[in-house]
C-alpha cells in the first residue's frame, strides 16, 4: 500500500493530462451501457447554415409582403430624417380647394368656368397648364346637353340653342396651346372604351420596353373633341404599395402592349417643345429601363419605368386657389414660365394619398414632387443592380455570421452581429444622403437575424449536449457528485479547504500482483478494469466521492462536497455492496481458473479538511486528516484480523442498525490511544447462533477469563472459515488477554 500510494500524485497527473480530445472521445464512446453519449454533430450545424442561406437566398428572391413592407418602412425612415430640399418654385398647383368649392358652387364645375380659369392660366404664359381632370363625359349643364335631355318648350329650346356649348368653350381654350389632360388606366375592359390620343413618339434604344411596364388593359378617356386639341395626354395613374403609400410613380405605362405617357412626363415633355421619348435599356441584361430621356432631361429609372419619389416636406406656398385665380387677385407674372397643375384638395373630391413621410396629401401633390425632382436632376435611384448587391450580402455575411454563431463565444458572435448590422444600415444611409440611392438594410437584417438566431439556437443545443457529455465523461475520471457541485457552485473552483465531519471507505485487493505475473497483461488489465469499474459505479450509486484511484484500490469520500447527514450509513451501505460484489466476482474467475484476491475494506468517520489542493496550474480535490489514513490502516488491518471488513466505532455510532460483531481496541501503530473497531456483517448471510457464540466468547476474551480459549476453539471447530475466531484464538495462545489489539505494522 505504501508503495502504491506514493504513486498517486503521478497517476492523479496523468489524469488531468488525459483530457484531450481522444480521451474524451473514448469515454464518450464507452460509458456505461456501450451507448455513445449523444450531441449535435458539427457537420449538422454546418448543413443547417447551408440550408438557412439557401432558404435566404429563395426568400429573398420571393421577396413577400412583409419584407416589402419592412424595406419600404426603412426607406420611409431615411426620408423623414432627409427629405429633399431645394425646391425652386417651377412647379405651381392651382388648387380646387374647399374654399374654392365654398365661393363657387360644388363639384363638377361647368366646363364653362374651367374653360375660363384655363384661359385666365394661359394669359400668364406658363410653361405647360395640365389638368388632373378625366372629361370622361358631356357636361350636363351645358345648354346642349340640356336640350338632348330635358323636355323643352319650343322657345326655351331656341333660346338655349343661341347660348355657346360649354364643351366647345372648353375645346376651344384647350386648342390654344401648352395643355395637358390626362386618363385613367385600369385592368378592366369598359363598355364602349375609347383609346387615349398619344402626342409623342417612342424610340427604343435597346430592347422593347412594353413588356417590362405596368400592363393595363381598360382605359376611361378624356372626350376626343378634349384630347385632339390638347398638345400632350398623360396617364394619371399611381402605383400604390401593399400599404397604401405612394413612393413610386411610373414615367412609362403599357396600355394594350403599346406604350403610353404617364402625365408627369407629358407635362415635362410640352414643356421643353420636345415631340419624343427616348427609352434607353439597362445596361445590365434582362434588366428592362434604364433611362428615359424627355427633351433635355434624362430621367433614371427602375427596370420597370417608374421613379422613386424624394418628397419634401409640403409646402403651402405652391398652391394657389382656383378661386383667386378667377377673381383675378394673382398676378400673371409670378406665373409666366411656370408649369401650372391644376388639381383638387377639396376633401369631398377624395382624392387624397399617402405619402412617406406620413402626411395624406392630394393627388396633385405627388405629381408636383415628381416633376420637381426630374427637374432639379436629383433622381432617387434603385437600379437593377440593387437587389443582387443586397442578396450577395445576405449570402456573404450571413455565413460568416453564421460561421462565428457556431464556432465562436455568444459574446463575440452578438458583438459581430451588431458591427454588421451597423455597417449594414450606415451604409444604406450613406447610400441615401449622399448617392441618392435606395439600398435595403431592413430585408438584409431579417435574415441576417434568422440565420444569427438559428445559427446560435444550433450552437446552444449544441454546447447545452456538448456540456452534458463533457460532464459526463469528466464523470467518468471523478465523481458526478463532484462535477455537479462545481457546476452548481463554480466559485467552489478555488484552493483551500474547509473543516467537514466525512466517512471513508477504503477498499484493496490482495495478491494483484502475482495475478498480473500470472496472466497475459491486457487479460489482466481488463479484468482489473471490469472490477474497479463496478466498485466504482456501486460507490456513484450511494452518492460517493472518488477520492482516489491507487492501482488496484479505491478510496471514497462521503459527505463533501455536498453534505449528507446520513453519511456514515450511506458509507456502511457502500462497503457492504462493494463487499457483496467483490465477493461474488472473485468467485465468477475463480470457477474459470482465474486466481483473483480478496477485497478488503475499511471504514471510519472523522472531521477532515475538503477542498481544493494543489497549485494554480492543477487541482485536486481530496480530504486531508488522521480519519483519512485511519480508514486506510483498517482495511490494511483486515489482513491481520481475518476480516473482510472492518470499521470503527465513529462510523457505526452514526448508523447503529447494521449488524456487526466487536473486533477489539485497536492500538494502530504510532497511535496513544486504541480505536474501537467492528467487522460489518452482510444481513443475508449472518448465522444467529455463531454470532451469539462468537460474542459470548469475545466477553469471556474481553475479561479474561481463561475459559475464552476454550470458547474460540469450539467455535472455530464449528465454522473452521471464521478468520476473526481464529485470530482471536491465535492470540489468547500466544497469551495475549483481553480485547487490546497492538498492530505492529501500518
Amino acid at each position: 500500500m505504501a508503495e502504491r500510494r506514493s504513486g498517486h500524485s503521478e497517476v492523479f497527473g496523468g489524469r488531468s493530462a488525459a483530457f484531450g480530445h481522444g480521451q474524451l472521445e473514448k469515454a464518450r464512446m464507452n460509458r456505461p451501457g456501450g451507448m455513445p453519449i449523444a450531441y449535435p454533430n458539427v457537420r449538422f450545424g454546418l448543413w443547417l447554415l447551408l440550408a438557412m442561406l439557401v432558404a435566404c437566398f429563395f426568400l429573398f428572391l420571393w421577396y413577400p409582403v412583409p419584407l416589402q413592407y419592412l424595406r419600404n418602412a426603412a426607406f420611409d425612415q431615411f426620408q423623414r430624417w432627409q427629405p429633399r430640399t431645394g425646391r425652386d418654385g417651377s412647379v405651381v398647383v392651382i388648387d380646387i380647394d374647399d374654399e374654392s368649392l365654398a365661393r363657387l358652387g360644388q363639384w363638377p364645375w361647368p366646363r364653362s368656368r374651367l374653360a375660363e380659369l384655363v384661359s385666365k392660366l394661359q394669359s400668364a404664359k406658363p410653361a405647360v397648364i395640365a389638368l388632373d381632370v378625366i372629361f370622361a363625359e358631356a357636361d350636363r349643364t351645358s345648354p346642349k346637353s340640356m336640350l338632348e335631355l330635358w323636355p323643352l318648350s319650343p322657345e326655351n329650346r331656341r333660346l338655349l340653342s343661341l347660348l355657346p356649348d360649354h364643351d366647345d368653350m372648353l375645346a376651344d381654350v384647350i386648342g390654344r396651346g401648352k395643355v395637358v389632360l390626362g386618363f385613367a388606366l385600369s385592368h378592366s375592359v369598359a363598355p364602349k372604351e375609347r383609346n387615349p390620343a398619344i402626342k409623342a413618339r417612342f424610340i427604343s434604344l435597346g430592347n422593347s420596353p412594353a413588356s417590362c411596364l405596368a400592363r393595363f388593359d381598360g382605359v376611361v378617356a378624356s372626350l376626343p373633341q378634349f384630347e385632339k386639341k390638347a398638345q400632350g395626354n398623360g396617364a394619371l395613374n399611381f402605383m400604390a404599395d401593399a400599404d397604401g403609400i405612394i413612393r413610386k410613380v411610373p414615367i412609362l405605362l403599357s396600355y394594350r402592349s403599346a406604350v403610353v405617357p404617364s402625365l408627369a412626363a407629358e407635362v415635362l415633355r410640352v414643356s421643353q417643345n420636345a415631340g419624343n421619348y427616348t427609352i434607353r435599356s439597362a445596361s445590365e441584361p434582362g434588366c428592362g429601363i434604364g433611362e428615359i430621356r424627355i427633351g433635355r432631361i434624362a430621367v433614371p429609372t427602375a427596370p420597370n419605368g417608374e421613379i422613386w419619389i424624394h418628397y419634401a416636406k409640403p409646402d403651402r406656398t405652391r398652391y394657389i386657389s382656383a378661386w383667386k385665380i378667377l377673381s383675378g387677385r394673382v398676378d400673371p407674372a409670378g406665373l409666366q414660365g411656370r408649369i401650372l397643375l391644376v388639381g383638387a384638395s377639396a376633401q369631398g373630391i377624395l382624392d387624397m394619398r399617402f405619402s412617406p413621410l406620413g402626411d395624406v396629401v392630394p393627388g396633385i401633390e405627388i405629381h408636383a414632387q415628381a416633376l420637381e425632382q426630374m427637374l432639379s436632376g436629383t433622381p432617387l435611384l434603385r437600379p437593377g443592380w440593387t437587389e443582387t448587391a443586397e442578396l450577395l450580402t445576405v449570402i456573404l455575411a450571413g455565413s460568416g455570421i453564421g460561421l462565428l454563431a457556431l464556432n465562436a463565444g455568444a459574446l463575440l458572435s452578438f458583438s459581430v452581429f451588431w458591427l454588421v448590422l451597423v455597417f449594414l444600415w450606415a451604409g444604406a444611409w450613406e447610400a441615401f444622403s449622399g448617392y441618392r440611392l435606395l439600398l435595403d438594410p431592413m430585408a438584409a437584417t431579417v435574415l441576417l437575424a434568422l440565420v444569427y438566431l438559428m445559427s446560435s439556437i444550433f450552437r446552444h443545443v449544441y454546447s447545452e449536449r456538448r456540456q452534458r457529455w463533457v460532464k459526463q465523461a469528466f464523470a467518468r475520471y471523478i465523481s458526478p457528485n463532484l462535477v455537479d457541485h462545481l457546476i452548481a457552485c463554480p466559485d467552489a473552483l478555488e484552493l483551500g479547504g474547509r473543516r467537514q465531519k466525512c466517512s471513508f471507505v477504503f477498499s484493496d485487493l490482495t495478491d494483484f500482483t502475482g495475478l498480473m505475473e500470472s496472466m497475459d497483461p491486457g487479460e489482466a488489465v481488463a479484468v482489473l478494469n471490469g472490477y474497479l469499474d463496478r466498485m466504482i459505479a456501486i460507490a456513484f450509486a450511494h452518492q460517493g466521492t472518488l477520492d482516489r484511484i491507487v492501482g488496484d484500490a479505491v478510496a471514497i469520500l462521503f459527505s463533501a462536497p455536498i453534505r449528507q447527514p446520513d453519511h456514515e450509513c450511506r458509507a456502511l451501505r457502500c462497503a457492504l455492496a462493494m463487499h457483496r460484489f467483490a465477493e461474488e466476482y472473485a468467485a465468477k474467475l475463480n470457477a474459470r481458473g482465474i486466481l483473483f484476491g480478496k477485497t478488503r475494506i475499511g471504514v471510519h468517520t472523522g472531521e477532515v479538511i475538503v477542498g481544493n489542493f494543489g497549485g494554480r496550474t492543477f487541482f485536486d480535490y481530496r480530504a486531508l486528516g488522521d480519519p483519512v489514513n485511519t480508514a486506510s490502516r483498517l482495511e490494511h488491518a483486515n489482513k491481520y484480523l481475518g476480516t473482510s471488513v472492518c470499521l470503527s466505532e465513529a462510523t457505526l455510532a452514526g448508523c447503529a442498525d447494521f449488524p456487526v460483531r466487536p473486533i477489539g481496541r485497536l492500538r494502530l501503530k504510532g497511535k496513544a490511544q486504541p480505536l474501537l473497531v467492528f467487522e460489518l456483517l452482510d444481513p443475508g448471510l449472518t448465522d444467529e447462533t455463531e454470532l451469539n457464540d462468537y460474542l459470548a466468547a469475545y466477553r469471556l476474551m474481553c475479561e479474561a477469563d481463561p475459559t475464552a480459549v476454550e470458547a474460540f476453539r469450539n467455535l472455530l471447530a464449528r465454522h473452521p472459515s471464521d478468520g476473526l475466531a481464529a485470530f482471536h484464538l491465535k492470540r489468547l495462545a500466544e497469551n495475549h488477554s483481553g480485547d487490546l489489539i497492538e498492530l505492529t505494522e501500518k
